[in-house]
C-alpha cells in the first residue's frame, strides 16, 4: 500500500509545481485549433454528422502540428497530432466513399425522403432495397396503360413518383393514383408468394408518369433475408389499401342511392337484398353467392 501512495505521490505532486506562469498567450494557430476541436464535438450522428466531426477534427490537428513544428518546436507532439490527421483523413476518405456509394436518382431520392427516412430507414438500408431487388424509374407516357384488366400479370410492385394514374374497371372510373402511392397495393395483398394472378382493373395515365417499381419475387426474397423489411412494407402497403377504399368510399352506392360505407358492411349486404338489380349502377358490386 505504501508503495501505491509513493507511486501516487510522485505521480501528482513529485514533479516541480509551476512557479511562474506565461504572461502571453500562445498563437492564434493554436486557438483556432481549439476552438475547431470544440465545434467539431458538437457534430451528429449519420455519415454527414461523422463527417462534419472528421473534418473539423482533422483541421484541429492540421493546425495544433503547424504550432507544434513552428512555435513549440516539440517533436513529439508534433508527431502525435499529426498521427491523429492522418486518421482523420482515412475517416474522411472512407466516409466520403460510403456517401458517394449510397446516392441515388433523384426519383429514388425523392421515394427516400418522403417514406423511407421518417421510418428511421438509414440509407445503407434504403440501398439494400434499391439494388437487391433491381428497381428501377420508368417512365409512363399519356394515355399509357400500365396495366390492362384481365391480361397484365402481377409480377411487380411499383410506386408512383410524379403524374396522375386513372384506375377503371370494365370502363368505369374507380378512383385516382397520387404520387408516393403505389399503384398495384390490392394486387400485391391479393396473392400468396407462391401464387399468380392478373389484374382485375385498368390503369392509365392521365399524364407523363414517372414510377419506381420491383420485381415481385426479388422482393420476396429480399423480405426472406430481412423480416423487419417485409413487416416495414406490409405496413406501407396496408396503409396505401386503407386510403384507396376510404377514396371508393365517397363514390360507392348501393341500387336505392344508399352510400356504401366500407366500414359497415352488414348494413351494406342487408340493403342490397331489399333492393332490384340495377342495370347502372355507379359502380358494379357483386353479391357474394
Amino acid at each position: 500500500m505504501g508503495e501505491n501512495v509513493t507511486f501516487w505521490e510522485r505521480l501528482v505532486i513529485g514533479h516541480p509545481v509551476c512557479s511562474d506562469w506565461k504572461q502571453e498567450a500562445e498563437g492564434s494557430i493554436y486557438h483556432l485549433a481549439s476552438v475547431l476541436f470544440v465545434l467539431g464535438c458538437m457534430g451528429g450522428s449519420g455519415y454527414f454528422g461523422l463527417l462534419y466531426v472528421y473534418i473539423l477534427f482533422a483541421i484541429s490537428f492540421l493546425c495544433i502540428s503547424i504550432w507544434a513544428w513552428m512555435d513549440v518546436c516539440a517533436a513529439d507532439v508534433f508527431s502525435w497530432n499529426f498521427i491523429l490527421l492522418l486518421i482523420c483523413i482515412v475517416q474522411i476518405i472512407h466516409l466520403a466513399y460510403q456517401l458517394r456509394s449510397v446516392t441515388f436518382d433523384k426519383e429514388f431520392q425523392d421515394v427516400y425522403s418522403a417514406i423511407f427516412k421518417p421510418l428511421g430507414i438509414s440509407l445503407t438500408i434504403f440501398r439494400k432495397i434499391i439494388s437487391y431487388c433491381n428497381a428501377e424509374v420508368v417512365t409512363l407516357e399519356r394515355d399509357h396503360c400500365y396495366a390492362v384488366q384481365g391480361k397484365t400479370p402481377i409480377d411487380k410492385l411499383s410506386l408512383l413518383v410524379s403524374g396522375r394514374i386513372r384506375v377503371t374497371v370494365d370502363g368505369e372510373f374507380l378512383h385516382y393514383i397520387f404520387p408516393l402511392q403505389f399503384l398495384d397495393s390490392p394486387e400485391w395483398d391479393s396473392l400468396k408468394p407462391s401464387e399468380e394472378g392478373i389484374f382485375q382493373v385498368t390503369l392509365t395515365a392521365e399524364t407523363k408518369c414517372r414510377y419506381v417499381t420491383w420485381r415481385r419475387k426479388k422482393l420476396y426474397l429480399l423480405f426472406a433475408k430481412h423480416r423487419f423489411l417485409a413487416r416495414l412494407f406490409s405496413l406501407l402497403i396496408s396503409s396505401d389499401i386503407a386510403d384507396k377504399l376510404y377514396t371508393l368510399n365517397e363514390k360507392v352506392f348501393v341500387d336505392s342511392g344508399f352510400r356504401f360505407d366500407i366500414r359497415l358492411p352488414n348494413y351494406y349486404h342487408r340493403a342490397l337484398s331489399d333492393q332490384e338489380p340495377s342495370t347502372s349502377p355507379m359502380i358494379r358490386i357483386q353479391k357474394s353467392p
